[in-house]
């Protein structure tokens, strides 16, 4: 799986598995094969070889196409659900830690066009590339086939979440539960800290939550955000488990 603006410009280190028909077998539709290959181009891999194009433009559509799907389909079947709520499921669903999961299954990250450095770092199996990876496919499928085919693909790859949103919209913000939990029960404000260690291309971030001075949960994560969400659900069950 190759692509060059011109012949001057070196051949492109294979992907992993460089078969588009398998990976559109996985995908569980037809596309164009240049398009697919854009979507699965990372911005490392299109500067060394050249600039040739890579897959922002269609990820940047692929998430309000998967936002619009999503939103409706909660929408249609959570009827007496409010707002908030629904926004929660949706955020579970559309997260960074949900596709990246959903993207694993698949296979996708085998299918990746990587730079160097981030072949060599890991970069194939990050969350933040698969997710953007899968949101660009879905990008190249609304483009090639408009809403409702990209409805159906999406759907089924997402139907165990969409089918357990409930429980996910629940879980989804554990800063806000455990704020509203420690607030009903007079213990105060969580307080959070955090930290990392590594290089730019790899950084871990680890984070602390404290109650009443108290280091209740503790979480780490390839992005500050997570590593409190994670910090946070330890702290919640840590607390709740004690009534």
């Amino acid at each position: 799986m190759s692509r060059s603006k011109s012949s001057h410009i070196p051949a492109p280190p294979p992907a992993i598995n460089a078969n588009v028909a398998d990976l559109l077998g996985a995908w569980r539709i037809r596309l164009d094969p240049d398009l697919v290959v854009t979507a699965v181009t990372h911005r490392s891999f299109a500067y060394e070889t050249g600039g040739i194009e890579h897959n922002e433009r269609l990820e940047f559509l692929g998430d309000s196409v998967l936002s619009i799907i999503v939103t409706e389909y909660l929408y249609r079947k959570y009827d007496t659900f409010t707002e908030a709520q629904l926004s929660r499921m949706r955020g579970a669903i559309v997260s960074q830690q949900t596709l990246s999961e959903v993207a694993r299954k698949m296979g996708l990250g085998d299918f990746i066009l990587l730079g160097k450095g981030e072949n060599l770092t890991g970069g194939r199996d990050r969350d933040s590339i698969l997710c953007d990876t899968f949101e660009a496919m879905i990008g190249a499928t609304y483009i090639s086939h408009g809403l409702e085919p990209t409805r159906s693909v999406v759907e089924s790859h997402l139907r165990p979440y969409l089918q357990n949103a409930v429980e996910l919209g629940k879980s989804s913000d554990y800063k806000t539960t455990l704020q509203e939990y420690c607030s009903q029960a007079g213990l105060g404000e969580p307080i959070y800290e955090s930290d990392s260690t590594g290089p730019d291309h790899a950084r871990v971030f680890s984070a602390t939550v404290s109650v009443g001075g108290v280091v209740i949960g503790r979480g780490e994560s390839t992005s500050k955000k997570a590593a409190k969400s994670e910090a946070a659900k330890e702290g919640y069950f840590a607390l709740t488990n004690q009534d």
